[in-house]
């Protein structure tokens, strides 16, 4: 989560134009975690190689050949697990807010790209709790903007903890953003 205006990612690889002649008052780009690095999984998927190749060896050579097999199995669902995750973390979205205009692109791990946009006046920012016997002691279970009866959740792969900070900061924009904007004299 940042408030500034990221560098540049190859990964994205959207250019979104800015809102004509309107200063930017908030900029987040919300990406999921992903606790393993590219390299961290190459070292993960060796370290199970080491391990499972020669105990499959040795059932192999005791006659037991299907043991061989299922070890090769487990390390092809190891890496297609993983795969599917590092799949799924590509889901990204971006809210950019301007005085005039919050646009939030939600972008799937399939790459397709939803854009919305709201005017920030009437926008409000929902904490969704759970109910009382739902509780489990975690957090807000989602956090949505709602306007003029449209509602959309956002951060769906945030912690609770994330959703209230963001939250927080997000309303502190929108307060931000309805604040009488300072006007430009021209003198004759």
């Amino acid at each position: 989560m940042s408030q500034n205006p990221p560098a540049p990612s190859a990964r994205l690889g959207d250019v979104v134009p800015p809102v004509a002649d309107q200063p930017l008052i908030f900029d987040a780009l919300l990406t999921p975690h992903r606790s393993l690095s590219h390299g961290g999984f190459k070292w993960v998927m060796i370290a199970l190689a080491v391990v499972l190749a020669p105990m499959g060896l040795y059932f192999l050579s005791l006659g037991a050949w299907p043991v061989f097999g299922f070890c090769g199995l487990e390390l092809l669902l190891v890496w297609l697990g993983f795969r599917f995750s590092y799949r799924t973390g590509q889901a990204h979205e971006r809210l950019r807010l301007t005085p005039d205009n919050l646009r939030i692109e939600q972008t799937d791990h399939h790459g397709q790209t939803r854009t919305h946009e709201f005017q920030p006046y009437w926008l409000r920012v929902e904490l969704v709790e759970p109910d009382a016997g739902q509780e489990d002691g975690f957090g807000p279970q989602e956090l949505a903007i709602t306007s003029h009866g449209r509602r959309l959740i956002i951060g769906r792969f945030l912690t609770p903890s994330e959703r209230r900070d963001f939250a927080r900061a997000l309303e502190g924009a929108l307060h931000r953003a309805r604040m009488p904007q300072p006007t430009r004299q021209v003198l004759a």
